[in-house]
């Protein structure tokens, strides 16, 4: 919607530079409307994205929240429960890659500031010298990052389950993740693969349904045809190729987020004894659980919460 209002907004200044010859510059007249409606473009997305992503990981614990119940679980109820939490998750998300990027940013920087001062100073061996360090940097942070994801990426799910804050949240999944982060790890990392593989094997029949109208479509179009008119006639397969984007970007982030979940439940269920807590919660008698040797507190004392 926001692509055809700002495309009804500029059509005229489009259809103006799209005619230009390559000896004529554009006025700016019509770059200043382009260029202005391509930043409100991009500022929507960015707010869209930002606001969906934090729905979908507040979503997916919300209904997991109910589900290891055995619960039925209501959209209405998860949608309030998840619209409450959009703030702290998406906050949370912005910390968590923060956490992970920074120390590989800082790097960069320095890379390409080294990288800088050796072509001003036009030396061949320091170039290969800055080449070196830069690789070097990348094999020391990538590691470090991952391991910072990794100690982290329990923290939409503390948000949701606990109520935590952002900063608090990361607090709480380094403390879960603590002892077992080769297992997060691993598993996290197959369902990522496993996201990945079934994300593309789902977008590929959209792709080749999208094809059809955009043959179709180009054959109908004249010698010297109008902007608005390419876009008609390829519009088949952009909508053919978005939809197929849109299942397959759902797939690739609900998935990891249910397995990230259910990782959250099992160390809380380990490290917190929670097993019994959960069966009084689901109405199921404690005697079947096993006694288990002493657990540290949650955070904040007493016993564990669900």
């Amino acid at each position: 919607a926001a692509v055809a209002v700002a495309y009804s907004a500029v059509s005229d200044h489009l259809d103006r530079v799209v005619a230009l010859d390559y000896d004529e510059t554009a006025s700016s007249t019509d770059v200043v409307p382009l260029v202005t409606a391509g930043i409100v473009l991009g500022l929507v997305g960015i707010v869209t994205i930002s606001v969906v992503s934090g729905l979908m990981y507040a979503a997916v614990p919300a209904v997991l929240q109910e589900a290891v119940l055995g619960r039925p679980v209501a959209f209405a109820a998860v949608w309030r429960k998840a619209w409450s939490r959009v703030a702290p998750v998406i906050g949370a998300l912005i910390l968590t890659s923060l956490v992970a990027l920074v120390p590989v940013l800082l790097v960069m920087t320095a890379f390409f500031g080294l990288i800088i001062s050796v072509l001003a100073m036009d030396s061949g061996g320091g170039a290969a010298i800055a080449l070196s360090l830069g690789f070097i940097g990348a094999l020391a942070t990538g590691p470090l990052a991952v391991w910072l994801w990794i100690k982290v990426c329990l923290a939409p799910a503390a948000v949701v389950f606990e109520g935590q804050g952002p900063v608090a949240a990361l607090r709480r999944s380094s403390q879960l993740v603590k002892g077992d982060w080769w297992r997060i790890f691993g598993i996290t990392l197959l369902a990522a693969l496993m996201a990945a593989v079934a994300g593309y094997i789902v977008q590929i029949p959209f792709s080749f349904l999208g094809l059809f109208p955009g043959m179709i479509g180009t054959a109908s179009l004249d010698e010297d045809p109008s902007t608005a008119a390419v876009v008609v006639a390829m519009s088949g397969y952009l909508v053919a190729t978005l939809l197929g984007m849109t299942v397959s970007q759902v797939i690739s982030t609900t998935f990891p987020q249910l397995v990230t979940g259910l990782l959250y439940v099992d160390r809380r269920i380990r490290t917190e004894n929670l097993g019994p807590v959960l069966a009084e919660a689901a109405g199921v008698p404690p005697q079947g659980f096993p006694q288990q040797g002493p657990v540290p507190p949650p955070p904040g004392g007493g016993t564990p919460q669900w």
